[in-house]
């Protein structure tokens, strides 16, 4: 039996994966669809039309067994037409999106309803009209966490925040009393504002805190995009404290793992279809360059944007650097860069204000550090290919992510000002030199290398899929 497969006379589940409409949440949701279309199950993946056709296209070998299933965002006032993701609006939006999102439930029940019943529907943390509508329908409901599931701990159950009330910013600004070990689990206080803006409610009437804890109360078990070499005695925690089993799904990477060792690090040379950015790495030395990518909806502001540049050019190392339009910028009026920046650097760095793909930045062997905001997937990649972090979180999880990678010595954070969570040319430079330049960057690199061998170990991440396949079949 080829690994992974489904032992004989097992049979395949039917199940209908239906995730936040986020590219950061829709991207592992379809790995793990083709992961499970891999082994005989059969998977409908939900999301909006636009949506799925910007997505990548299903595998061939898994076409059989994984289908798209379109279903139209209702119009919503004030949301942009044609907007269906998080990617399409300014922050201040994504209240009336999720406002749109939960106008799909009668489309969800109808479709559902329609065909053969499926074994399970696994959705999203803000789905909270999903449980509803599959135990009416007789179908096992899972949430599927993209997040550090140590950022679940922190949240925690209803239950002990009733028990623990935190209804200021400094009540977060140490762990949880539920987690009964040290741990980096806590936000400094110039980063807590958001989690008291969550048990608010948004644009949509409910709080993102009330949809979190509505799906998590009423599924049968979580999944988690995580595994215990990452995030050890965490799933055992969580399991505890949501009263239900929290299982580690392995860390999902899109690619072939073998693509991820040191000796696929290189060029494709010949690629006549290959980036501009990675042809100017294939010209850099190895290891010498940093990437810098804040991702997609990191509330980077022009000033931000500019003390960043300056860092960059104060720190002296070669960069590669993914600038998006901070917010806050309208038609070109304002400089994203400061003056004369590009010129004084340009002999070690470029600026792409366009599409740059991550995943070859990350794997280019000219590649040696990544200047990141700590999101989970953009995490979970550089440590997939050994790169150390130099790091610059921002919003939800982002912090706490930071802080547990710097306490394994895999990363340093940029610095910043304790009050209002401002930094500054000098922190940027100070925290990129450590990593590219001195003595210390050595030893975060070796760190990042152990962590990459076990990370990408496939044989690992089967046993993760192994084990959650088993325990879909004993609780649908």
């Amino acid at each position: 039996m080829e690994m992974g497969a489904a032992p004989a006379g097992a049979g395949g589940l039917e199940v209908v994966v239906f995730p936040w409409l986020a590219f950061g949440h829709m991207i592992p949701f379809l790995e793990l669809s083709k992961r499970l279309a891999a082994r005989g199950h059969t998977v409908a993946f939900v999301s909006t039309p636009r949506n799925l056709a910007r997505l990548p296209p299903v595998p061939a070998g898994h076409s059989a067994r994984l289908r798209f299933v379109p279903l139209p965002l209702p119009a919503v006032e004030g949301l942009p037409e044609g907007a269906e993701a998080t990617s399409d609006l300014p922050p201040d939006k994504v209240g009336l999106l999720k406002k749109a999102m939960d106008g799909l439930a009668d489309p969800l029940a109808a479709f559902l309803a329609a065909g053969k019943r499926p074994d399970w529907i696994v959705h999203d943390f803000c789905h909270h009209w999903v449980p509803p509508i599959a135990d009416q329908l007789k179908v096992a409901s899972a949430t599927f966490l993209i997040f550090q599931a140590a950022f679940l701990v922190f949240v925690g159950p209803r239950w002990a925040n009733a028990s623990h009330p935190r209804t200021e910013p400094e009540h977060f600004a140490e762990p949880p009393r539920w987690i009964p070990f040290q741990s980096t689990t806590f936000f400094l206080r110039h980063e807590a504002q958001w989690v008291t803006d969550a048990f608010r409610a948004n644009a949509s009437g409910v709080s993102d805190m009330d949809r979190w804890w509505q799906v998590l109360e009423h599924s049968r078990l979580t999944i988690h995009r995580s595994c215990e070499e990452l995030e050890p005695r965490m799933f055992g925690l969580l399991s505890d404290l949501f009263r239900k089993p929290a299982v580690p799904a392995g860390i999902l990477l899109p690619g072939a793992p073998d693509d991820r060792d040191e000796g696929h690090r290189q060029s494709s040379s010949g690629d006549v279809a290959r980036p501009q950015v990675l042809r100017w790495l294939d010209d850099q030395p190895s290891k010498s360059v940093i990437y810098v990518a804040l991702g997609s909806e990191a509330p980077l502001t022009p000033e931000n944007a500019h003390e960043l540049a300056l860092g960059l050019e104060l720190a002296g190392v070669r960069f590669l650097w993914a600038l998006r339009k901070p917010a806050g910028t309208t038609n070109g009026d304002e400089l994203l860069l400061p003056a004369g920046f590009e010129e004084r650097t340009r002999d070690r760095g470029v600026v792409c204000t366009g599409w740059v793909p991550q995943v070859e930045a990350l794997a280019h062997c000219a590649t040696g550090a990544f200047l990141t905001h700590c999101g989970w997937g953009s995490t979970i990649e550089s440590l997939s290919f050994g790169i150390p972090l130099v790091m610059l979180p921002f919003v939800v999880d982002q912090p706490l992510i930071a802080r547990a990678m710097a306490e394994r010595g895999i990363g340093v954070e940029v610095a910043r000002d304790v009050k209002d969570g401002s930094f500054d040319r000098d922190g940027v430079a100070v925290a990129v030199r450590r990593v590219m330049v001195e003595e210390q960057g050595k030893v975060l690199a070796t760190n990042t290398k152990k962590l990459q061998e076990v990370l990408v170990d496939q044989g690992r991440e089967e046993h993760y899929i192994d084990e959650l396949e088993d325990y879909l079949r004993r609780y649908k």
